[in-house]
């Protein structure tokens, strides 16, 4: 009588052809074409909000999409690129999940929105694990409190507005005041273990340029970049931000102190209205889809501190403001969700001031635990003299001013020339905070 060892290696050498069978999968039938979105029937309860599909082509190459809303019993979606040759009845498959499996080998290289690389670098060596482009933020009372004192060496920064470890920052600025030139301080001067730099809907000449000059080799030896130029279509823009935060977050369950910089959460928000609108979404203030302001605080609160054992995510976002309004309704949205925010001027930047950071309007929420009591005081008689200057500024220009009717008036015009030296600073230009500190304890210090 066979013992029932022998009789289960028969059983499964009876199974195993069907184990090499390939995987079955759920298709259904395009059922219509209307502008931007498509719609499909036949995939019963198989298909979900953010599942990728693939409908076959005849003679060209396969259209991709992605599920973005349900009515009436058929499946909307977005397709990725154009939908000419697409007709009624087309097979549309369900495809598998989006992941990406970063690596140490990955630093260095530029990458696209699917993990693809772009740098003619070869291969991009694969990981282990891989992590989904869409996760939730770390559960809120298991996530560590923000860390100490993270100096950038851009003294406005580290005096005005300090980064602690784990924090999340914006850059509010209209294009051509400087955004890009700061992301490359930054990443060329935080002390990090990693960085990943997010280009979204960014023109495709100035990758580059940001790769080459504005990031250095010196910086991207340890850079991660994904990007997205913006002619490519909405949902890779949208997925390449994701992917930007997937990368991180892999490095940051390592245990790594990763320093992220995702240019610009304005250019997701374009890109999340165009599905938006597809979807057959409203539009409500200023033409935005209330699922623009469903993805910024899901997409952003994924930064930050991780959980104990874990690294921590130090962010920067920046946010392009429409027409110079910094009160638009991203900007307004960007500003609740962080952490603190730096304002660039253009008319600090008229006037040579580089960076054009205007330290009166800008806010670190790591204040006033991120200096200690004597800095805390010297930054606060800083702030008094440059807003008594800023308030009498159009007085003083036109001479309307006479010295001595005001000792703080008197103070601020003595110091303002000074402390105008002081927030300019050469982009290839390295200052401590204690060297900053104490270059503005000496210039402050009353005249004999």
């Amino acid at each position: 009588m066979p013992s029932a060892r022998s009789e289960q290696i028969t059983l499964d050498a009876a199974f195993l052809p069907l184990t090499r069978l390939p995987r079955w999968r759920r298709f259904g039938t395009l059922a219509g074409v209307q502008g931007a979105a498509l719609s499909a029937t036949g995939l019963g309860q198989g298909a979900a909000i953010g599942d990728r599909l693939r409908i076959d082509r005849p003679g060209r190459a396969a259209v991709e999409g992605e599920f973005v809303a349900f009515s009436q019993g058929r499946a909307i979606a977005v397709p990725e690129g154009g939908t000419e040759g697409l007709g009624p009845g087309a097979r549309v498959w369900l495809e598998e999940p989006l992941a990406l499996y970063p690596s140490d080998a990955w630093l260095g290289r530029v990458i696209d929105s699917l993990g693809r690389p772009l740098d003619d670098q070869g291969p991009l060596p694969q990981g282990s694990r891989g992590v989904a482009l869409r996760q939730p933020a770390p559960p809120a009372m298991r996530r560590r409190l923000v860390g100490s004192k993270l100096e950038t060496g851009i003294r406005p920064i580290d005096v005005f507005t300090p980064i602690c470890r784990g924090q999340r920052l914006g850059i509010f600025a209209a294009s051509g005041v400087g955004k890009s030139t700061l992301m490359g301080m930054l990443a060329r001067g935080v002390e990090a273990d990693v960085i990943v730099v997010g280009l979204i809907g960014e023109r495709g000449r100035e990758v580059r340029e940001f790769l080459d000059h504005t990031l250095g080799e010196e910086g991207r030896r340890r850079t991660v970049v994904v990007v997205a130029t913006s002619d490519e279509p909405a949902l890779a823009r949208r997925r390449a931000a994701q992917a930007t935060l997937a990368v991180a977050e892999h490095f940051r369950a390592e245990g790594r102190q990763v320093f992220l910089l995702l240019d610009s959460v304005t250019r997701l928000a374009h890109a999340q209205r165009e599905i938006g609108l597809a979807a057959g979404e409203p539009a409500t203030a200023r033409s935005y889809t209330p699922s623009v302001f469903t993805e910024l605080p899901s997409l952003l609160e994924r930064a930050g501190p991780g959980l104990e054992g874990e690294g921590d995510i130090t962010a920067i976002f920046t946010v392009l403001v429409d027409g110079d309004d910094h009160d638009e309704p991203i900007a307004d949205a960007v500003r609740g969700i962080l952490d603190g925010h730096l304002v660039l001027d253009r008319r600090i930047g008229e006037r040579g001031r580089w960076p054009a950071i205007d330290v009166l309007r800008s806010v670190s929420r790591a204040l006033p635990r991120c200096h200690d009591t004597q800095q805390n005081a010297l930054l606060a008689k800083t702030r008094r003299l440059l807003a008594t200057h800023a308030d009498m500024a159009e007085m003083i220009r036109l001479g309307a001013y006479r010295a001595g009717s005001d000792a703080e008036v008197d103070a601020a015009i003595a110091h303002n020339a000074g402390l105008e030296a002081f927030l300019s600073q050469d982009i290839n230009e390295r200052s401590t905070a204690e060297d900053s500190f104490a270059r503005l304890a000496t210039l402050l210090q009353p005249e004999p």
